[in-house]
């Protein structure tokens, strides 16, 4: 399903106030970091991601990669940073980014 723009943009004025949860530098996604990126989008379903790359189309490609792994969609990508949304199956209003900042 894709985002629309109007929800874009309210995932983006929430994404702004969150700091990144993981950060993924050189040795890419480890055993950890892929349990850590899964248990995240279930908890928060946003969350900011750090990567570390040395190019453009390095970051391009492992955004594109995370996404299809995770079945979650890229709201925003700037700099190093991104972005992700995936849908809770049942979203807890303690832990959700999206329940706990109603925008």
């Amino acid at each position: 399903m894709a985002l629309s723009n109007a929800l874009k943009k309210r995932f983006r004025a929430i994404g702004h106030k969150l700091t990144p949860v993981v950060i993924i530098a050189q040795k890419g996604i480890t055993e950890n970091i892929h349990d850590e990126i899964e248990r995240a989008l279930t908890d928060h379903e946003l969350i900011k991601l750090k990567l570390v790359t040395a190019t453009r189309s390095d970051k391009q490609a492992l955004t594109e990669s995370i996404c299809s792994d995770f079945k979650a969609q890229c709201v925003q990508s700037i700099g190093h940073i991104v972005l992700l949304y995936r849908a809770a199956k049942n979203p807890d209003r303690r832990l959700s980014n999206l329940l706990r900042n109603p925008t």
